[in-house]
């Protein structure tokens, strides 16, 4: 029995340290201004593209209006 508590003693310590390792160098990763940047484009790009589609979509309604006659 004592065996066992020693194996899970140890397994609990190296899930916690493998934790601790993880959190510890995720947090010493620090978004950089040029990461900021990039994001920022990809947002207006992304927003660019989402108005383009809007966009047509409202010039085939527009298109299906018309030939409907209303």
């Amino acid at each position: 029995m004592r065996t066992v508590w020693i194996v899970l003693g140890v397994l609990v310590l190296l899930g916690a340290a493998s934790f601790w390792y993880v959190a510890r160098r995720d947090r010493a990763r620090l978004s950089s201004a040029e990461d900021t940047a990039a994001a920022r484009d990809a947002r207006a790009e992304q927003e660019g593209h989402a108005a383009g589609r809007h966009g047509i979509q409202g010039e085939v309604w527009q298109r299906d209006d018309r030939a409907s006659g209303g």
